[in-house]
C-alpha cells in the first residue's frame, strides 16, 4: 500500500495585517508581513465595526477583534525574528477575537480569509515547534473557512491551492488512520479543485498537488478511472522528470503498476 505522510506546509507566504475596527466603516489599510505555510492569498480583513446585515458588532467584539489583530501583528514579528514560542503564544491570543467577528458575520469574506490565513499560520508555527499534533485541528477548522473564500473568490488561485493542499493533508491524515470513509471525499474535492488549476496553469506545482490528490483518492477508494488517471500522470510525470520529492516514491510505484508485465502484450 501507498502510504501519504502528513506534513506541515511550511512554504513561505504572504499575509496582511488589517485597520484597526472604527465607530464606522474604512477601508482596511493592508501592509505585508511575513507568515508562514502555503500560499494564501492577499487576505484584507474589513473593519470589523461594518456591520453586514445579519449582524452588528458588539463594542465587546470590536475591542476583541482591535485585540486579535495587535496580536496578530506582533506575532508576526516574532515569527520573522525566529521566535516560533513567542509567535505562537501571540497567534493562539488573537484567534479568539477574531473568531468572535467572522462568527457573528459569516458573510464578511475578507474577515473569514483573516481568520483562515491566522489558523494557517498558527500550524505553521505548532509545526516549526514540533507539535504535530495541534497541526489537524487548525486545518480541520481552516475547511468550512476556506471553502467560503474559494467559492466567494473564484479567481483567487493562491487561496485555492492552499485550500487543495489542506484537504490533501487531512485526507492523508484520514487515510493514515485507516479511516477511508473520511479520507475519500477530502480527496476528490482536493482533486477537483486542482483539475481546475491544472486547466487554467499546467505549472509542475498545480500538476504535482492533482498528482497528490490522486494518489490518496486511489489509495482511499476503488475507483478504476482514478487508479488509471493516478498512474498516468506519474508515468507522464516522471518521464518529465517533473514529480516533486513527497510524491515521487508514490508515483514510481503507480507508475511501475501501470506497466505491463514482462512478456505481456
Amino acid at each position: 500500500m501507498l502510504r501519504p505522510v502528513l506534513t506541515a506546509l511550511l512554504v513561505t507566504a504572504t499575509s496582511f495585517t488589517p485597520a484597526m475596527a472604527q465607530d464606522s466603516a474604512a477601508p482596511a489599510n493592508a501592509a505585508p508581513a511575513q507568515a508562514a505555510l502555503a500560499q494564501p492569498a492577499a487576505a484584507q480583513p474589513a473593519d470589523a465595526a461594518a456591520a453586514t446585515p445579519a449582524s452588528t458588532l458588539t463594542p465587546e467584539q470590536i475591542t476583541a477583534f482591535n485585540e486579535g489583530v495587535k496580536s496578530f501583528t506582533e506575532a508576526q514579528k516574532a515569527q520573522q525574528a525566529g521566535d516560533n514560542a513567542g509567535a505562537l503564544a501571540k497567534y493562539q491570543a488573537a484567534l479568539p477575537g477574531i473568531r468572535a467577528v467572522v462568527q457573528a458575520q459569516p458573510d464578511n469574506i475578507e474577515n473569514t480569509q483573516f481568520l483562515s490565513n491566522a489558523l494557517m499560520a498558527t500550524a505553521a508555527t505548532q509545526a516549526a515547534l514540533k507539535n504535530v499534533d495541534a497541526i489537524l485541528p487548525l486545518y480541520e477548522e481552516s475547511v468550512p473557512l476556506l471553502r467560503k473564500v474559494v467559492a466567494a473568490k473564484p479567481a483567487d488561485a493562491p487561496t485555492r491551492a492552499l485550500f487543495t493542499s489542506v484537504l490533501t493533508q487531512l485526507g492523508n491524515a484520514k487515510l493514515g488512520a485507516q479511516d477511508k470513509a473520511a479520507a475519500a471525499p477530502l480527496y476528490d474535492e482536493a482533486a477537483g479543485l486542482a483539475r481546475k488549476a491544472v486547466a487554467e496553469q499546467a505549472t509542475p506545482a498545480n500538476r504535482n498537488q492533482l498528482l497528490a490528490a490522486l494518489i490518496g483518492a486511489s489509495q482511499a477508494k476503488d475507483d478504476p478511472a482514478i487508479k488509471a488517471e493516478a498512474a498516468q500522470l506519474s508515468k507522464t510525470m516522471l518521464a518529465e522528470g517533473s514529480v516533486d520529492a513527497a510524491n515521487k516514491p508514490s508515483a514510481q510505484i503507480l507508475a511501475g503498476a501501470a506497466q505491463p508485465a514482462p512478456g505481456g502484450k
